[in-house]
């Protein structure tokens, strides 16, 4: 189903799932009971990627993207660990050596034979600064996850739609059945994991549905996704079409508390969304938020400052908490790689800082 076989993924969602799950309205949830977030800075390693989604301003054409280099990784990381980040958040877009001579000229000067080699180096950078990377590198091989699992808390990618779109179309189309086997392979390699699904690019509310379906078929297959994203699209100088309006992005948020086991975390990016509307539908986490970097894939809508975070939660009456980029469950169950073990166990700030989230989610 959704072309997931294609890449050995067996999908199969039950149409009265989904019937079900179309007729859901937000009082069908309950507000949860305390919000979270992660403190982060935003590294992304390249704009360049094979894809030209016509709702996305993250990428740039073969000439205009360039690499950053390791030693703006390591500003950036370093800016990031004195301000009290915890998660270095890696973006580039998919396989942006593939399709980049210039990406892909720099890449082998510096030593790398892919962008994939080139993100370890950029986590290592991370670790040595006191940050806990995030990976978010787009479709991926097990080749290319392997390189990276172990030098990552958790990973991500957007799984945006199983639905086929036209804002997906021509010919470096996005390809549904490919995002699924990035998720399933994360939950091979026991990954914690991110995923999300971005509203209004022309899908309906049945391929909704079937989306969240998706992961939550892929979450009991591994108990891997830590959290989704329900993010709608926004306005940009590639995307003039509207928006979704607030009922549907409400509608849409309870279907996915609905959907998913409470184990897995609801988020609203707060820069993207009316957060403070859709509490009632069950969000209990803002995502990463940065008081350092910009939020690169959506430039034109600045991250709220965290005082701003904490007035919506006293407003809704719970209490506001920061996180690591990797939910606690994960560290008590030791989903984790020895690498990163030893960083949240090591001697020193970052270490510290790691431990006391960790206390206080107890």
């Amino acid at each position: 189903m959704f072309g997931a076989e294609d890449y050995g993924v067996d999908i199969e969602i039950p149409t009265a799932d989904v019937d079900r799950l179309v007729d859901v309205t937000p009082s069908a949830v309950e507000p949860a009971d305390e919000l979270s977030f992660a403190r982060n800075v935003f590294v992304p390693l390249t704009t360049a990627c094979r894809y030209t989604c016509t709702y996305c301003t993250y990428y740039d054409p073969p000439g205009a993207a360039s690499l950053l280099s390791p030693d703006e990784i390591s500003d950036i990381c370093e800016r990031g660990a004195a301000a009290g980040c915890t998660e270095a958040l890696f973006t580039f877009g998919d396989d942006p050596d593939d399709r980049y001579t210039e990406v892909h000229d720099q890449l082998s000067e510096w030593g790398h034979d892919s962008i994939h080699s080139y993100l370890r180096e950029a986590c290592e950078i991370a670790l040595e600064c006191g940050l806990l990377p995030h990976s978010n590198p787009g479709d991926q091989t097990r080749w290319q996850m392997e390189l990276v699992a172990d030098v990552n808390a958790s990973m991500g990618v957007m799984l945006e739609t199983t639905a086929e779109v036209q804002a997906h179309g021509g010919p470096r189309a996005k390809d549904p059945g490919q995002r699924l086997a990035t998720i399933a392979t994360a939950g091979e390699l026991g990954m914690p994991f991110t995923t999300g699904i971005l509203v209004g690019i022309g899908e309906t509310m049945r391929d909704r549905a079937e989306s969240l379906l998706a992961i939550r078929e892929l979450h009991e297959r591994y108990g891997h996704v830590q959290e989704i994203i329900v993010q709608p699209v926004v306005q940009n100088e590639r995307w003039r079409e509207d928006s979704p309006d607030l009922e549907t992005i409400r509608r849409v948020t309870a279907m996915a508390r609905v959907a998913l086991p409470p184990e897995i975390s609801i988020q609203s990016p707060p820069n993207l969304a009316p957060v403070e509307d859709l509490l009632d539908c069950g969000v209990d986490d803002f995502g990463g938020v940065s008081p350092v970097t910009d939020d690169h894939i959506n430039p034109e809508y600045a991250w709220p400052a965290l005082r701003e975070l904490e007035d919506i939660a006293e407003t809704a009456g719970v209490p506001l908490s920061e996180r690591l980029p990797v939910h606690e469950r994960y560290v008590s169950e030791a989903w984790l790689s020895p690498r990163i073990e030893a960083a949240i166990e090591a001697d020193g700030p970052a270490g510290r800082r790691y431990r006391a989230l960790l206390d206080r989610a107890d």
